[in-house]
């Protein structure tokens, strides 16, 4: 089954001082039509003016992750070293036992980011962050894991270099991008018992004969293969997770 979500009928949340566009419920975003999608517990949308931040806190049992989509971002997460993220590179706060103050703050230039919380499987852990850089150097027109839960996605395991690693989750769940040429496709397959949420981030792509703009997204639920198709260049963000 298949469920679309507009751009258009996204929610507006006033967080941390700034307005972000929100697929889920969140802070003074009520919405109980659309509270989580299994394990992801929100997808939030945010672009900050130069050198303006977004801060929160405090925030436990979460693991955040923000892929950077134009821009960059500084971190600043309690006692942690702040981080410099720049555009298409992912960073995770996995607050665990709980943090105080989460803060990203744009550059010169501005930023934009998207803000996937995973709800993690393991509870009481030490709150740890993790960056990459672009995976763009690794990918080839279909999905790339960035983010992930399963010990099995991590090239280290398969003695390859960890370059490429994606960022280890504390949920059992997968983040992934792909850059899909126009009138190519990409395909992705998983197992029962799971829900996909899928994000375009630019372009224009087709799914299930469904066509999905810039910023709309689709929950797809009892689903196990996926074959996206774009009508132009396009990039978009795909979260498995545990039903």
């Amino acid at each position: 089954m298949m469920t679309i979500r507009r751009s258009n009928t996204l929610g507006t949340s006033h967080s941390g001082g700034q307005i972000l566009r929100c697929y889920f419920a969140f802070a003074d975003y009520q919405d109980p039509a659309h509270t989580h999608e299994g394990r992801l517990r929100a997808v939030n949308n945010a672009t900050l003016l130069p050198n303006s931040s977004y801060q929160i806190g405090p925030e436990a049992a979460v693991d955040i992750v923000t892929w950077v989509r134009s821009g960059t971002l500084t971190t600043a997460v309690d006692d942690f070293p702040a981080e410099d993220i720049r555009a298409k590179g992912v960073h995770l706060i996995s607050t665990g036992t709980g943090c105080s103050t989460l803060q990203w703050k744009a550059g010169e230039q501005g930023a934009s980011f998207i803000q996937f919380w995973f709800l993690p499987d393991i509870e009481g852990t030490t709150p740890a962050q993790e960056k990459r850089p672009s995976f763009s150097e690794y990918e080839n027109g279909g999905f790339q894991i960035i983010a992930s839960g399963f010990p099995e996605d991590d090239p280290e395991e398969l003695e390859t270099s960890v370059e490429g690693a994606p960022i280890a989750l504390n949920a059992r769940a997968r983040l992934l991008h792909a850059a899909i040429p126009g009138r190519e496709g990409a395909a992705y397959s998983t197992t029962p018992g799971r829900d996909l949420y899928f994000l375009v981030v630019s372009g224009c792509v087709t799914i299930e004969g469904e066509t999905l703009h810039e910023g709309d997204a689709a929950t797809l639920e009892s689903v196990t293969e996926l074959t996206v198709i774009a009508k132009e260049d396009s990039e978009v963000l795909l979260a498995d997770v545990a039903s």
